[in-house]
């Protein structure tokens, strides 16, 4: 650990700055050379090109046969959910090591989070587990899978790809179809992320992604829903837009609506930004292996790689301690953050926040062991 400590005390001294960031956006003249076209259109809010422009490059990435932008990844989350049909008395099932972002969504619908277990590998939904806790806490009745304790339709499951490794999503859609529970991936973390060649969040019945300004691609604040057909492109897009009727000078507005466009302005950085994604990931690349040989010699730690028959974007590099300790994890963050350089647990498992306490459910041991195993470190580009 020492050795990598001294090399971000380095890195942080040959850079100048006083404090090394868990993640920093990279930002060049062709940036700004984007921002200043779009700035000279003169279509600097929701309206643009460039809007059409960035979500296009989007669909030519990911393969994802309709994108529509977002002002941000939880926007996306929300309205995805909407879209496959969440509402008042309905559950979604999501893992409790997650942003809290997703829970949230749920919530904005009237619904129920319903949180279950990771798996200790990549820390996506462990798979087992929830065939196992499925089989035992619900029945299936007019093609809807009910919670047999609260009487509930579990109506979706948010598989979240955690810090850009894929989850096991093959093995949780087999699953959901024979639960016949609605499947959203949040790859809000994992543009660029591959498994078995295909980007993740194109897998499910709606996929989301965020480009907030620590993402590997940033458009300042921004999300996009992923989507296979047209009815949920038209729903998604409609619902964005304020539930707006196109007339060439009414205002109609034929239901609950939300202003959640992106700008085009955000979509002008985009398009400079995700040009250079591939180039981003071939340096995080570079960036585990340099932590790795750093690393060599630690016997009771271990850097996070990536899942087999994956590409990761490695958006975060994280440290796993082999045996979990909440007392040597909190060390480990002191002697970074008493040299400037930011380091992170794990987000607290949501099912322990106070407004999500009474939240259903499952036995949970591998998220409350992993609570004290992980850290991510600083993960820049520049690094």
């Amino acid at each position: 650990m020492k050795n990598l400590i001294e090399y971000f005390v380095k890195k942080k001294k040959k850079l100048k700055k006083q404090f090394l960031p868990l993640h920093e956006p990279n930002l060049t003249k062709s940036d700004e050379k984007e921002i200043i076209n779009g700035l000279k259109t003169g279509f600097v809010s929701t309206a643009g090109k460039d809007i059409k422009r960035f979500e296009n490059k989007l669909k030519n990435l990911t393969k994802s046969k309709f994108v529509i932008s977002t002002i941000n990844g939880t926007s996306a989350i929300h309205i995805g959910l909407k879209v496959l049909g969440v509402g008042s008395d309905d559950e979604v099932l999501i893992p409790s090591i997650s942003f809290v972002a997703a829970a949230n969504a749920i919530i904005y619908n009237n619904a129920t989070p319903h949180f279950v277990d990771s798996e200790k590998e990549h820390f996506g939904i462990d798979p087992i587990k929830l065939d196992q806790y499925l089989k035992k806490n619900t029945y299936i009745k007019k093609n809807l899978c009910f919670n047999k304790k609260t009487k509930r339709i579990i109506r979706a499951i948010i598989v979240v790809h955690v810090f850009g490794h894929p989850a096991k999503i093959t093995e949780i859609l087999s699953i959901a179809k024979k639960y016949k529970i609605k499947v959203l991936e949040d790859a809000a973390e994992a543009l660029g992320s591959l498994y078995k060649n295909k980007q993740v969040g194109t897998f499910g019945d709606i996929g989301i992604l965020s480009f907030n300004g620590n993402k590997i691609v940033t458009t300042g604040v921004g999300g996009a829903i992923m989507v296979k057909n047209s009815y949920h492109a038209k729903l998604s897009r409609h619902m964005i837009t304020t539930s707006k009727v196109k007339h060439k000078w009414e205002f109609i507005h034929d239901r609950v609506g939300y202003n959640y466009r992106l700008s085009n302005l955000n979509a002008s950085l985009g398009l400079s930004q995700i040009s250079k994604l591939n180039k981003y990931i071939s340096h995080k690349r570079k960036l585990f292996k340099k932590f790795k040989a750093l690393l060599k010699n630690e016997k009771n730690i271990k850097l996070l790689n990536q899942p087999k028959n994956c590409r990761s974007n490695f958006w975060l590099h994280t440290l796993v301690l082999n045996k979990p300790s909440k007392s040597k994890k909190n060390q480990l963050l002191r002697k970074f953050h008493n040299r400037n350089i930011f380091a992170r647990p794990v987000w607290k498992p949501l099912h322990k926040l106070k407004y999500l306490k009474k939240c259903p459910k499952m036995n949970l041991k591998n998220t409350e062991t992993l609570e004290n195993q992980i850290i991510n470190i600083p993960s820049s580009y520049y690094l």
